[in-house]
């Protein structure tokens, strides 16, 4: 099983690579007021990718703050609680059925 998933990362890898290779024409990506940016065409779309993923990351963060608040206000609820055991252990489940 190691093997075959060794051989699809490889795989995958190569693929990329020879993406990479493949897109290496200059672009220019235009931006307000004029400005123009130059790059091999990899670099953009690698470039854009980051981004989009830092985007992603940044728009999860609102949630991930708000479940961790919720889980530090429900362990401090849960230690607010009195740690009350019985002193009498349970009565014990009788071996008698019940009359039917």
């Amino acid at each position: 099983m190691r093997a075959l998933l060794w051989a699809s990362r490889i795989f995958l890898f190569l693929f990329l690579l020879m993406f990479a290779v493949k897109n290496t024409e200059p672009v220019g990506v235009h931006f307000f007021l004029g400005t123009v940016w130059q790059a091999p065409l990899i670099i953009v779309l690698l470039a854009f990718f980051v981004a989009g993923a830092a985007l992603a990351v940044l728009s999860l963060m609102g949630s991930l703050f708000a479940l961790r608040r919720e889980v530090a206000r429900l362990k401090r609820q849960q230690q607010a609680l009195p740690a009350r055991r019985s002193a009498s252990p349970e009565p014990a489940p009788s071996d008698a059925s019940p009359p039917v």
